[in-house]
């Protein structure tokens, strides 16, 4: 349930925000709107026991990162807290090393100012949506989204003043951003919002000439639809991203192999091989990739084709692509290790090896608690039920594992 319109005329509620009493504030939030713990730790960037832990006063709330958190994520009305917008920190700043000292520097200066309209102001826009992608890899969407939300703000400002040669530039920027909170809404497991800021990236993207955004926008609607089953609606939507004008070999490539893996939901074997055969040809000659492609290569797409192994249960060959997708992972990426690691479980699970599977959920168990929510953690928990319903005593043995961090 989203929080009603006058949640925070509460005086109980405002009392909580202005004494900073973090555990009475969550505590009377959630009695206002009737949320679980789980719906407010994923609107802070928290995990379901950490918001228990704060409101039962087993944790003290000492970090600036926090308290932005919370601040950001419940909408806290700053006046309450004795302090103006403009003397907030740049929301970026609340993660500290995730921008380089340059940056911070130009963050800096742009806050004082205001963010104005002009080549440096975007430049350190530009820079810190990338840090911003990357540092989502390793800390996961909670904690992220509610300070890119911040800082779309602060460019959608932009949007009416925009004239002459930066005004493509402003709503490309626009449409990158709406993109990569379509994606944390995603992963998530918003479906809604999910499309609504997929509908604005894409829109942007067309108002720009901006192919490539348009192109991976589409593909990773093709994405959502394969999330939910949808295996017909994957494979069109990827086709299309894969024909639009202006999309790179990378684009090309991602939108090509979501269409094959929409052909292996769909039972089709013949299709889906077909597809990703190409689109591996297509990502083995491309010669660049747009700057929210930067993870996207040979090993992402080896990972990729292990889950369309799933679908058509071909257990060994599903093993043997997940393996090595993941052998090509760095380690700062949490969040796809978790994914792909679980996917590998699956995988041993199918093909009757409970020991290998329980030893490649275990692997990633930790990662799939704490970035890995809902999906890692949903994909854990269907090899668990594999692994019992075939008596297995490592499915008893990885439910335990998982009810202990639930």
């Amino acid at each position: 349930m989203e929080p009603e319109p006058n949640v925070w005329a509460h005086p109980g509620l405002r009392a909580a925000a202005s004494m900073e009493d973090w555990p009475v504030l969550l505590k009377t939030w959630r009695k206002l709107t009737g949320s679980s713990q789980s719906k407010l730790g994923a609107l802070v960037g928290l995990a379901q026991p950490d918001v228990s832990a704060i409101e039962n006063r087993r944790r003290t709330v000492t970090s600036a990162e926090v308290r932005q958190r919370i601040v950001l994520g419940l909408g806290v009305p700053l006046e309450l807290l004795g302090v103006r917008r403009d003397e907030l920190p740049m929301p970026s700043l609340v993660l500290p090393g995730v921008v380089s000292d340059t940056d911070v520097e130009r963050l800096i200066a742009i806050r004082k100012r205001g963010l104005r309209l002009d080549a440096a102001s975007l430049d350190a826009m530009d820079a810190l949506l990338a840090a911003h992608r990357r540092a989502e890899d390793t800390v996961g969407s909670r904690s992220i989204a509610p300070l890119v939300t911040a800082q779309f703000e602060e460019v959608a400002a932009l949007y009416d003043q925009a004239r002459g040669p930066l005004a493509d530039r402003v709503v490309r920027l626009l449409a990158e951003y709406a993109q990569f909170l379509a994606w944390m809404a995603q992963d998530q497991d918003n479906a809604p919002v999910a499309l609504g800021w997929f509908d604005r990236s894409y829109d942007w993207a067309l108002e720009s000439g901006y192919g490539d955004m348009a192109a991976t926008t589409m593909s990773m609607k093709a994405h959502l639809a394969w999330s939910r089953g949808r295996g017909r609606r994957c494979v069109r939507l990827g086709e299309a991203a894969a024909s639009t004008a202006g999309a790179s070999d990378a684009t090309r490539a991602m939108a090509v192999q979501m269409a094959g893996r929409g052909h292996a939901l769909e039972g089709d074997a013949g299709d889906a091989y077909r597809r990703l055969d190409e689109a591996q040809r297509i990502i083995g000659a491309a010669s660049d990739a747009p700057p929210w492609l930067y993870f996207y290569g040979e090993s992402w797409f080896a990972a990729q084709r292990g889950m369309a192994d799933l679908h058509l249960k071909e257990w060994a060959s599903a093993t043997g692509n997940l393996t090595a997708g993941l052998a090509g992972f760095a380690p700062a990426y949490r969040r796809d290790r978790a994914w792909y690691g679980s996917c590998l479980a699956h995988s041993y699970a199918g093909a009757g090896e409970a020991e290998a599977a329980l030893s490649a959920a275990l692997g990633v168990l930790p990662d799939a608690s704490e970035v890995g929510r809902p999906h890692a953690w949903g994909e854990l928990r269907r090899v668990a039920g594999i692994l019992i319903r075939r008596r297995a005593s490592e499915g008893r043995e990885l439910f335990d594992a998982l009810a202990a961090l639930d």
